[in-house]
């Protein structure tokens, strides 16, 4: 039996979509258990809905969490429902190095033809649209 260049190359190419696939599954699985591992009691979360909230308490028998959305108000959501742990961002100072000779923002720039100081026209004729007559 012999097999085609084109047979070869789709039972290639068909190797490669399995291996991806086997890899991504992985990754994903990966990444739950790490989710899972930083879901405990004291978290600051967001759940898939968009609600974010402190973790109060985790059954593990009926997977519910106690989520306290704001003072006084708990919610009771089923435990994959959370979707990720929010972690306080470290205030980044962003360092935004001038251009030289480019102007702040907000500003003011003289034009070419004004002058800096008083802001008036070096020419002397107005600005007036000539008819097409």
């Amino acid at each position: 039996m012999t097999f085609d260049p084109f047979t070869i190359i789709m039972l290639a190419v068909l190797a490669v979509l399995i291996f991806f696939m086997f890899r991504n599954s992985r990754k994903r699985q990966a990444d739950a258990r790490e989710l899972q591992s930083k879901v405990q009691p004291g978290a600051k979360v967001m759940t898939n809905f968009g609600v974010f909230g402190t973790i109060l308490s985790i059954d593990e028998d009926e997977n519910q969490v106690q989520l306290e959305t704001s003072p006084g108000t708990v919610l009771t959501v089923h435990r994959q429902t959370v979707a990720r742990v929010v972690e306080p961002k470290a205030d980044v100072v962003e360092e935004t190095a001038a251009v030289e000779g480019a102007p702040e923002f907000g500003e003011r720039v003289a034009d070419s033809g004004t002058d800096a100081t008083t802001g008036d026209a070096s020419d002397e004729t107005p600005d007036t649209k000539k008819s097409d007559d």
